[in-house]
Formats: structure tokens, sequence, C-alpha cells
């Protein structure tokens, strides 16, 4: 059994990291909708935390000036951006939104790299139905937004 989240969190939180998380918020905020819950800021343009929310979802966006040196961090010289690998990505990111489609043209038209077209995807009918389209991020984060068009038939 698992004890809920402390309240206004979510069960699971996405840490993400850039190498320029202050614009990387601003961005984030304008091309997908985020908005900023708290963001605690250090240095210009150093980012000590910041949590940003979707819905009931959120995710924190840090980089490399908000930790101590990745020197004398073993654990922290691991976090890095897309940039820092060549585009690699290890993780996606999925979200939920209204509606795919128009998510969709307002990030396109915020600069977001849209890497698949919004497509239904319909897993038949004991299953779902998701409308779909993938983008890339500022920096190269993979996301994945959908809209739910018919849910799972109870079991």
């Amino acid at each position: 059994m698992h004890r809920p989240p402390p309240p206004g969190w979510p069960q699971l939180v996405a840490c993400l990291h850039y190498r320029r998380p202050a614009e990387a918020i601003e961005w984030l905020c304008d091309a997908f909708g985020f908005e900023v819950r708290l963001k605690v800021e250090g240095e210009p343009g150093e980012i000590v935390h910041s949590e940003l929310v979707y819905g009931q979802g959120m995710i924190m966006v840090g980089g490399d000036a908000s930790y101590e040196s990745k020197a004398e961090s073993p654990f922290k010289r691991r976090y890095a951006s897309p940039l820092d690998l060549d585009g690699r990505i290890n993780q996606a990111l999925c979200m939920f939104v209204d509606d795919a489609d128009a998510h969709c043209a307002h990030a396109r038209s915020r600069g977001a790299e849209i890497i698949s077209e919004p497509d239904t995807h319909d897993y038949g009918d004991d299953y779902w139905a998701d409308r779909t389209y993938g983008a890339n991020d500022c920096e190269g984060h993979q996301w994945w937004f959908m809209q739910r068009l018919r849910t799972e038939k109870p079991r």
C-alpha cells in the first residue's frame, strides 16, 4: 500500500535538465502551456529549484548552474540535456491534453520541432483510442501529447 503524496503534489514528478533552465521554463510555459508554480532563482539565469504544472501533472526544471560542482557530486555528474548528448535521449514524457491538434498547432507556432504529426491510434474496441503527436522541446527533450478519444471497456 502506498501513502498518498503530500497535499498539492502528484504521485510522480519528472525532473528535466537543461543547459539554459531559465529560458527552458519560459519556453515550456509559452509553447506547451505549463504554468510556473514555484521558481527559486540564484545568480542571473540560475534556477535553484522550479515546479511547473499542467493540470494535475508537474515537472521540475534544473540545469548545471543549479547544482554544486559536478566534480563534488557523483550522481549529479550524470545530469545532462539532450544538447550534451548529441541530441540523444533516454526518456520521453507523455502528457494528456484536451485537444491534440490545437496543442500541436500552438507548440509548432512557438518553435517546437514536431517529430510526429497528430494521428489517431485505436487499440481496438476493448481498449482505448488516442489522438497523439510528438514534439521535441527547445533543447531536444521528447514529448508525446495525447487526447483520449475513447476509453477502454470496464473489465
